[in-house]
């Protein structure tokens, strides 16, 4: 293996490139070699591997495998600190040893400082260790017993009671058991004019939404966002232990998604899409998935179509019949990391009053643009896709009963749609999918358009590279998402995310539970690799865009991507044998 070849190095002056490997040793070592020890002295020198393989150890458990082409011992130069993880040769290995003043010299080059910058935050992320504030048990942020209050209560005394005691909620004593919030008082007493004699019954939320207390903060977090809820009780068992406000978990970090989510009704549309992404960065610097950032995310746009929609009624006057705002494709999936563009169309109870919903639909859709969400491409948006709840059963049952295939690969998003706003039920349109999915010809033709996009595999199993590029996207998203939404609908199952999606084939015996996990870690791992390469574009002012340049892939990232793409191709090619497909 030649250094010169290896990214960083490669991109360095030639002479320069030739004072730096002057300097620097080759190494063997045999099995077993300690070149560092967790917690030991800081490291003296970078290691570039260029045979063999060592391992990173977190005490006992091994972590991660760096095969030749990898640096080690840069987290602790660079943090002057002892070393976060030991490493430990697992074959006899060839290494070149550069002594610290030459890392140093090298980071004076901004391309390389970039590069080990990001390597730090990898490696830091191994230990399996996260931030606290994101990944200890919500129960950690639980302060008191929850106070109770009988549901023959008067709302004015549960006032006093929550004065009394400093306290925003209340559980109200109720079958199933309910909650009062300061909100409530305010919203559905106060606001509507209601007595202070008014029975706590009246005005309370039942059932609770509740969560373990063992729940890590993110999920907590994430679930909060996505149902627009301030308090959530935690339950040991069956029992309610404690309530937690957005107030606690907002203390609990420097940058939160709830944050973000009470500021949305006031902040400026231009300003959501910068915050947006510095939320997405922040949370991915501290070691949140990609997969769960894309949940917040889409719960922070279903606020903002939220309040896109009550600024049209509040303009047009109330809704002459329910509708819905349906969103699709990654939003749908609440897999949208950073702002792409639009897919939405409106579902309504009954044909007529076209001029009140086209000009709801020119109100979000707009709004939404302005917010930095651009149009779709396809045209895939409310204000040209509005149908009554009938005539879109009647459109998905077309699309299942006699599809054409062009027209299925183009329009198969529409099966990832969820309501975002609005009180029409969708769930007649459910009931219409999943009975079509049980239906030969339909699979036959969803079958076909998960085969649409292949992982970029060459003869023997090598990649093969657009101009350098590989589209994330086209070759390693899209498959994946396509062929889960194919088995999970084959199981009966109306999951929207690929990651449910696939643990729901799973369960229904559609998939292998090894194929299901599979899939599963490569979209995992494809889906940050993007984010992580569309945030540092993000901070050098380029293009965003789902496409990556192979040689800038760190060789352990190259065996994953190697991995996830092998994963894909042979389930696609388990599924055309299945089907008889070419």
């Amino acid at each position: 293996m030649d250094p010169k070849n290896l990214h960083p190095l490669s991109t360095l002056p030639e002479a320069e490139l030739e004072v730096l490997l002057r300097k620097a040793l080759e190494e063997t070592h045999p099995p077993g070699t300690t070149f560092l020890e967790q917690g030991g002295q800081p490291a003296k020198a970078l290691y570039l591997l260029l045979e063999g393989q060592v391992a990173l150890l977190d005490g006992e458990q091994e972590v991660e495998t760096l095969e030749a082409g990898e640096f080690f011992g840069f987290p602790s130069l660079l943090s002057g600190e002892p070393p976060a993880l030991s490493v430990v040769a697992k074959t006899p290995v060839k290494v070149l040893s550069f002594p610290q003043e030459a890392f140093q010299r090298l980071l004076m080059y901004p391309e390389v400082a970039r590069f080990f910058g990001q390597g730090l935050v990898q490696r830091v992320q191994l230990r399996r260790v996260p931030e606290p504030s994101l990944f200890a048990p919500v129960g950690s942020l639980v302060r008191r017993p929850p106070a109770l209050i009988p549901a023959s209560a008067t709302v004015e005394e549960a006032a006093r009671r929550m004065r009394e005691e400093g306290i925003s909620s209340l559980l109200v004593e109720a079958s199933p058991l309910g909650i009062l919030t300061d909100r409530d008082l305010r919203n559905r007493v106060l606001a509507e004019g209601r007595p202070p004699t008014t029975p706590v019954a009246e005005v309370m939320t039942a059932p609770l939404f509740t969560l373990p207390v063992e729940t890590p903060i993110y999920e907590a977090l994430a679930a909060m966002v996505e149902r627009g809820i301030h308090h959530l009780p935690l339950t040991e068992g069956e029992k309610v232990v404690g309530v937690v406000t957005h107030t606690d978990i907002l203390l609990n970090q420097a940058q939160s998604p709830l944050l973000l989510l009470r500021r949305i009704e006031r902040l400026e549309l231009e300003r959501y899409s910068p915050e947006v992404a510095s939320l997405v960065e922040s949370l991915f610097h501290r070691g949140l998935g990609g997969v769960e950032i894309g949940r917040v995310v889409a719960s922070l746009n279903d606020a903002l179509i939220r309040r896109l929609v009550k600024e049209a009624e509040a303009a047009l006057g109330p809704p002459p019949v329910v509708y819905a705002f349906m969103v699709f494709g990654s939003e749908g999936r609440r897999e949208q990391a950073l702002l792409t563009d639009q897919d939405n169309a409106l579902a309504v109870a009954e044909e007529g009053h076209e001029a009140y919903f086209q000009t709801l639909a020119e109100h979000v859709v707009g709004g939404l643009i302005r917010a930095g969400i651009p149009e779709c491409k396809g045209g895939y948006m409310a204000t040209r896709w509005r149908k009554t709840l009938r005539a879109w059963q009647d459109t998905f049952r077309h699309w299942m009963e006699a599809p054409e295939p062009q027209a299925l690969l183009d329009t198969q998003i529409f099966f990832d749609f969820r309501s975002a706003a609005g009180s029409l039920s969708l769930k007649p349109l459910e009931e219409a999918v999943l009975e079509g999915s049980q239906k030969g010809v339909f699979r036959y033709h969803l079958a076909q358009a998960s085969l649409a996009f292949r992982p970029p595999l060459g003869l023997f199993g090598r990649v093969r590279t657009e101009e350098g590029f590989i589209d994330l996207k086209r070759h390693a998203l899209a498959p994946i998402v396509a062929l889960a939404r194919l088995y999970a609908l084959m199981a009966g199952s109306l999951a929207k995310g690929t990651v449910e999606r696939l643990k729901a084939a799973a369960e229904g015996g559609t998939l292998s539970q090894e194929g299901a996990e599979r899939l599963e870690e490569a979209f995992r791992f494809f889906f940050a690799l993007r984010l992580k390469h569309q945030l540092a574009a993000l901070r050098q002012g380029k293009e965003v865009e789902n496409r990556v340049l192979w040689s800038a892939l760190t060789p352990g990232e190259r065996r994953r991507a190697l991995e996830g793409f092998r994963a894909i191709a042979e389930l696609q090619e388990s599924t055309a044998r299945s089907f008889q497909l070419r």
